[in-house]
């Protein structure tokens, strides 16, 4: 259990509301979120409930009614839906992939249920899960230093820019926890190379290897993610990281690297918490219009901030970023003459890029 600012007290699991119950004299100001509480009748019934708030909680029989007809704020789960709209923590890829087949995991599951014709019902569960990913994600984040990694999706991983992408993130891995947009291509790269953060560049390489046999998720998910939990297996002890993804993308399966994944419905609201959480700095592979559009809306909050809050934003590719897809000049004039102006930097090598996050 932890207690948030004010008087509230969130109750996530019922471990934490065995350890509180004991001395409790009241559950005025308690947020319960998905706790079964079904063999806690009586326990329920010695101590006064109004203003407790019970959030897709279990109840035995007869134990609901009498939770509301003393003053507890009951919200019952919404029927029908697939994944738990009042989620306490963040998912790990085993809760995502949760059966050996694709299309029957939780992940797919969740993604063909947001396909259908939108309703009160969908909607309100979407924005209660986006919500306690919020919480969840707000609570992760706490005391540690978020390097984001942003690059394009479509980067097979038999590519020497996987490879590149990955030797990135296990040299920022090592520092700091890597973030990125959860997806495939570099970003599953950079995820994979803090999974083997602090390891020798001799086992990322036999990782590579084992994930080239499978470059792509394309046409099969189930063994693109397959050699992915088979590295996982060869190297358990993997460095944490995070990552953001998706369900509008739902297209584009998660990547099976991150310790912890925070799985939004709403693109715009996991792209602008992407950003701001990375406040250690971001690192920009080359890409196209996904990474641009994350380019120049990092450098807006950067544009804004105090000396205090700028980050870092380090671009990689000099011919990329200045020729094919020129951000850099653009970018160059937006800083010039304004705090972030000394945190903006263009390299080639990989390399750089790290030193400069340090």
């Amino acid at each position: 259990m932890r207690r948030s600012s004010g008087p509230v007290i969130e109750v996530e699991s019922l471990a934490d509301f065995d350890r509180r119950i004991m001395r409790a004299r009241s559950l005025a100001g308690w947020h319960l979120q998905s706790v079964d509480v079904s063999q806690r009748s009586a326990e329920l019934a010695q101590v006064p409930v109004a203003g407790a708030l019970f959030l897709g909680c279990t109840f035995a029989e007869g134990d609901e009614e009498s939770v509301r007809a003393r003053g507890g704020i009951v919200f019952p789960t919404i029927p029908d839906v697939p994944l738990d709209t009042y989620r306490g923590r963040l998912y790990t890829a085993g809760d995502l992939y949760d059966t050996a087949a694709y299309p029957d995991s939780l992940d797919a599951r969740v993604y063909g249920w947001s396909q259908q014709p939108e309703n009160t019902d969908t909607t309100l569960a979407r924005a209660l899960h986006d919500h306690a990913m919020d919480d969840a994600l707000g609570e992760w984040v706490q005391g540690r230093s978020l390097v984001g990694v942003m690059g394009g999706h479509a980067l097979a991983r038999n590519t020497p820019a996987y490879a590149g992408a990955a030797r990135l993130g296990q040299l920022l891995g090592a520092r700091h926890t890597v973030a990125t947009g959860g997806g495939p291509g570099a970003m599953e790269a950079a995820n994979l190379g803090a999974w083997l953060a602090g390891t020798p560049e001799a086992d990322l390489d036999a990782a590579l290897a084992l994930l080239g046999r499978v470059p792509d998720f394309r046409p099969d998910v189930g063994a693109w993610v397959g050699a992915a939990f088979a590295v996982r297996e060869r190297w358990p002890a993997g460095g944490e990281s995070l990552g953001i993804p998706t369900w509008h993308y739902g297209h584009e399966p998660p990547n099976a690297f991150p310790t912890a994944i925070a799985k939004y419905f709403r693109n715009a609201t996991r792209e602008a918490i992407l950003l701001e959480i990375c406040r250690s700095g971001i690192v920009f592979l080359p890409g196209a219009a996904g990474t641009v559009q994350e380019i120049f809306q990092d450098a807006c909050e950067n544009y804004y901030a105090d000396a205090d809050s700028v980050a870092p934003m380090v671009l990689v590719g000099v011919d990329h970023w200045t020729r094919e897809l020129p951000a850099w000049p653009l970018l160059q004039a937006l800083a010039a003459e304004r705090e972030m102006g000394e945190h903006v930097h263009l390299v080639d090598s990989l390399d750089e890029a790290a030193a400069i996050i340090g």
